[in-house]
């Protein structure tokens, strides 16, 4: 198994910790404090069980083992009541996945999207939209009539039912480009 030292951490870095199971890095920070030596702090997210460890630190020469995870683009087909249905385009081999499997990723995602899948030791854990995905609003609040030109936002409802923040200029019907990693309106891209 490959190691990696914790001065190298980053986010996204997937590695097996204290023999608790397999973490990635969701926050990480490199202090150097004006007495003693320099440390790496991490947050760290289990990536089966979703648990979350705060402040975890580490000497920087500290070896950590890699763990060896495999990425896959798969194609969301539909919900059947109880599992989320995947297929790779590929080899069309499915794959079904609880709620709680794909929660985050349903605010951007619709049937026949394309996402990443991350299995570990053949399961699958983690299912992430593209960064970017262009959403269709369905519900808005009206705009106020002069205050375009600033900066207030105002809740949209998009088709998925995730409710984003958008300028006082959108309306209900436009198709707007989100940035999934931050959940952030991007532009208006068409009606």
């Amino acid at each position: 198994m490959a190691s990696i030292l914790a001065g190298d951490i980053r986010k996204g870095v997937t590695f097996e910790y204290n023999g608790k199971g397999v973490y990635t890095v969701t926050e990480f920070q490199h202090v150097k404090p004006g007495k003693g030596a320099a440390f790496v702090r991490a947050t760290l997210k289990n990536v089966v069980t979703g648990q979350v460890l705060s402040d975890i630190t580490f000497n920087p020469t500290a070896k950590l083992e890699t763990a060896q995870v495999e990425t896959r683009k798969m194609e969301y087909l539909y919900f059947d009541g109880e599992f989320y249905v995947f297929m790779d385009p590929e080899s069309y081999e499915q794959i079904t996945l609880n709620h709680d499997q794909v929660e985050d990723a349903l605010k951007y995602i619709k049937e026949n999207d394309t996402v990443t899948i991350k299995f570990l030791h053949g399961s699958a854990f983690s299912v992430e939209p593209e960064n970017f995905v262009e959403l269709k609003i369905i519900e808005c609040e009206p705009g106020v009539k002069g205050n375009t030109a600033t900066n207030a936002m105002k809740n949209a409802t998009v088709e998925t039912g995730a409710v984003i923040q958008v300028p006082m200029f959108v309306e209900e019907g436009d198709v707007i480009r989100i940035d999934t990693r931050s959940g952030d309106y991007m532009s208006r891209v068409g009606k």
